[in-house]
Parts: C-alpha cells; sequence; structure tokens
C-alpha cells in the first residue's frame, strides 16, 4: 500500500531530511573526535585526500572532495597556519597551486587512525552494514549527480 501523495509534504517523509539529519550527527561526533588531532571535519577530509594520494593540485584535491576552489580555499589556508600543509606554485604550470604535507601533516596521519573506528562504533552500526549503506549512498550520490544533468524527472 501507498501512502496518499499529501503524505509526500511530511516531514518525516523526506529523505533529504533524514540524511542531512545524519550528516549533523556526524558532525557532532566527528567534532568530538578530531578535537584531540586539532582539525575540523572538513580539514580532516582534506588530510585523508593527501594521506591518500600525496600532493596534488588544488583544482584535483577539489574534485576529490567535491568542494570548489573557493570553498577550499580557506580550509587550505587554515591547515597552511596549523603547520599540516604547503601551497606552492606549480614548476610546471605557474597557474597551478599543488597542495603538499608538511612532516607533521603525514605524522598526525598516526594519531589519525583511531578516527575510523571510533566513528563507526558511534554508529552503532556493524561493518557489514556500513559498507552496504556506503554502497547504496554512493549510489544514490551517482544518481542525483546524473539527474542534475540531465533535469529531475518528472511523473
Amino acid at each position: 500500500m501507498t501512502a496518499p501523495t499529501a503524505d509526500w509534504l511530511r516531514l518525516d517523509q523526506q529523505i533529504c531530511f533524514s540524511l542531512n539529519a545524519a550528516s549533523r550527527a556526524f558532525g557532532g561526533v566527528y567534532r568530538i573526535v578530531l578535537k584531540d588531532l586539532g582539525i575540523t571535519y572538513p580539514q580532516y577530509l582534506v588530510m585523508l585526500v593527501l594521506w591518500e594520494h600525496g600532493d596534488l593540485p588544488v583544482k584535483k584535491l577539489g574534485e576529490h572532495l567535491r568542494l570548489d576552489s573557493g570553498t577550499l580555499s580557506p580550509l587550505l589556508k587554515r591547515l597552511e597556519a596549523a603547520g599540516l600543509v604547503r601551497r606552492e606554485r606549480s614548476t610546471h604550470d605557474e597557474r597551478s597551486v599543488e597542495v603538499r604535507l608538511t612532516d607533521a601533516g603525514a605524522a598526525l596521519r598516526e594519531r589519525a587512525l583511531q578516527v575510523p573506528r571510533r566513528i563507526a562504533r558511534s554508529t552503532g552500526i556493524d561493518l557489514d552494514e556500513i559498507r552496504d549503506l556506503r554502497t547504496r549512498l554512493d549510489a544514490l550520490t551517482e544518481a542525483l549527480d546524473a539527474a542534475a544533468v540531465e533535469g529531475a524527472p518528472e511523473e
């Protein structure tokens, strides 16, 4: 049985609201867990990409994080002020800025190893469920990206 059309406008029926609420709840837990590392959640995401891929141009870093340079630049400035990254003009293309980990930024990786475990425990769900949820969210993101390009489907 399907819900009447009018019920679709209830807040508790909106997947976007549930995802936003979950994201905000994650933010609260990350604030606590990352406090010991001295970085914020968005800064943590930048560090994850650099730990995984090494030195990257700002543009490529933004692609990995799905962030534009206007959003990414202030994050990088704060990470640079904290001594965790360096930004340098590319020797191959002076229009491009490379982001590099400092020794302190590379060393922070070791301390960050406990973060994913603490976050996973905070969710209250097991690792198989977490993997399944990630797969489903990745598929949802892909479908929504396609809909944004093609235009949201009509009934």
